[in-house]
């Protein structure tokens, strides 16, 4: 799976909060909550190359385009999560959470929500 730049992922988040499909007018209203005034020329442009990377498919519904994700956010967030951990920390997930615990980005509350997470994990398989 392709990577999105920054504001490839823009859009797409937009996409996906929409359940995702969007409108381009849906996508601009998002856009536009978020404090982002993008030219018509920049989201086409930035649509084009999602599709190019096969992240959206397009279609027509009358004069109006249909955006619709291929990659479900949390696909994407897997795979670019496997690729962060290889690339930065050699494969090692341990090493990333030590590092999260050591810059103090992992708290002892969400160390609780994690272990709860495995142990309902476990019970599911």
């Amino acid at each position: 799976m392709q990577q999105a730049s920054g504001y490839e992922l823009e859009l797409m988040k937009i996409i996906w909060a929409n359940g995702g499909t969007a409108l381009y007018a849906e996508i601009v209203a998002g856009l536009e909550a978020k404090g982002n005034s993008w030219t018509k020329n920049t989201i086409i442009t930035l649509l084009s190359r999602l599709i190019d990377k096969g992240m959206l498919t397009t279609s027509k519904t009358g004069r109006k385009n249909i955006y619709q994700a291929i990659v479900a956010a949390n696909e994407y967030q897997a795979d670019q999560t496997a690729r962060f951990v290889d690339k930065v920390f050699e494969g090692s997930t341990k090493g990333l959470v030590a590092a999260l615990i050591e810059q103090d980005m992992l708290s002892s509350t969400d160390y609780e929500e994690l272990q709860r997470h495995w142990k309902d994990s476990e019970r599911a398989t």
